[in-house]
């Protein structure tokens, strides 16, 4: 369902990402971990399309190539990023700009049922993350504690329903119960019509959620990859006796 082929990216003429492949299938779930600087975050930015990062190689979402495409087409493709430090914006109520994207990515003018249904749907989703209904009158992530942001992102991910959720630490800052919301919110959406990258520092997360694959992102490349297994060796070893103990057993044998 979605395709990355020997990625690279650059920020300030600086390669942070070294040529990376990812291939996901519909319904799969993907994490990516790895230890501060190796370029997860920007990874992130490259695939939605930040400007910012000047990337090349493929993008592939459902058979439709985006290499060239910027952030809007790519999100109104399907894809959609969590960010890690959500942006506080005054005057931007949470509904008004669910709504405002809803609408920019169905090309649908104003239609009072329709409008209706969406907002009883996001009040729904409301309850489904502990929130109040009010939530969604207020400004965007302005005076949110560090897990109501993180609860405002999953919203979005809940009403735009897209093909490739990538969330970028979404676990940060949050506490054993907020990790589990958004572990519920994942396993609500999985019904085999997207994938996930979830990148993440720890393997809190992947407590409430069995990933298909993990892979270890170390200066730019993807050193190792594996089933949850990885995950919790890692958790276990740290990066670096991780990483240390594949490099005693010797380079993989290729057939």
């Amino acid at each position: 369902m979605f395709e990355a082929k020997d990625l690279h990216v650059r920020i300030g003429g600086k390669e942070i990402i070294r040529g990376i492949d990812l291939s996901l299938e519909a319904g799969s779930i993907h994490v990516i971990m790895g230890p501060n600087g190796a370029g997860k975050s920007s990874l992130a930015m490259a695939l939605m399309g930040n400007p910012e990062f000047a990337a090349s190689g493929k993008i592939i979402l459902d058979g439709a190539d985006l290499s060239r495409s910027g952030a809007d087409v790519r999100a109104r493709a399907g894809m959609f990023l969590s960010f890690q430090n959500p942006e506080e914006i005054e005057g931007i109520k949470v509904g008004n700009l669910i709504s405002k994207a809803l609408d920019s990515r169905d090309k649908s003018g104003p239609d009072l049922d329709r409008m209706v249904e969406a907002r009883n749907k996001l009040i729904s989703d409301c309850k489904k993350l502990g929130l109040n209904e009010s939530f969604i009158s207020r400004d965007l992530n302005v005076g949110f504690s560090g897990g109501e942001k993180k609860r405002a992102e999953m919203l979005q991910m809940l009403a735009l329903k897209p093909k490739l959720v990538i969330l970028d630490e979404v676990d940060s800052g949050l506490d054993v119960d907020g990790v589990r919301l958004v572990a519920d919110s994942i396993k609500k959406m999985q019904d085999g019509t997207r994938c996930f990258l979830i990148i993440t520092h720890y393997p809190r997360l992947l407590k409430h959620i069995t990933p298909d694959k993990v892979h270890i992102l170390d200066k730019g490349m993807i050193t190792e990859s594996g089933g949850p297994e990885l995950a919790h060796r890692i958790e276990e070893e740290g990066y670096s006796g991780a990483q240390a103990k594949k490099t005693r057993k010797g380079p993989e044998k290729k057939p």
